[in-house]
């Protein structure tokens, strides 16, 4: 399957929305768009395509959009002053799963820190997710930190 990847544009907005919100941990707290109550997914797209230090990727195979990831470059101290790479909201359509796709979007992920210079990579995975964990593990991701989140709202 040909797949490419490019930035995301204003009208991938509701595809991207479906994407994160298609899987059981998600879809409690996401919305789609057109619900009552939407949250404010084009501002929130405008702020990420304004920022250089984001991407928000889509996928296509055959001009349809089947994955989506965001990549945040994160300038740091440590390490040497060495810029990581943090890969998020990594998502394959259901019907495209389990065909290579989600292997294909990480290694374009972790090439494309190389290429900007990246000393690191790093993502997060629920732990609920454990297929998704060992995939990370299967690319010599390490799960070498424990990870904490403080809801805000």
């Amino acid at each position: 399957m040909a797949l490419s990847f490019r930035t995301a544009r204003r009208g991938d907005i509701p595809v991207i929305v479906a994407l994160i919100a298609d899987d059981p941990i998600s879809a409690a707290r996401e919305k789609a768009t057109g619900s009552g109550g939407e949250p404010d997914y084009e501002s929130a797209f405008e702020a990420i395509d304004a920022d250089p230090r984001n991407e928000l990727i889509v996928v296509e195979s055959d001009g349809q959009v089947v994955g989506t990831m965001q990549l945040t470059y994160i300038p740091s101290l440590s390490r040497r002053a060495a810029e990581r790479a943090l890969v998020e909201a990594v998502r394959v359509a259901a019907p495209y799963r389990n065909r290579g796709i989600g292997r294909a979007m990480m290694e374009w992920a972790v090439e494309r820190a190389r290429e900007r210079g990246c000393a690191l990579v790093q993502l997060t995975s629920d732990k609920a997710r454990v297929d998704a964990r060992r995939f990370y593990s299967s690319f010599g991701f390490a799960a070498s930190h424990e990870g904490f989140k403080l809801l805000l709202s």
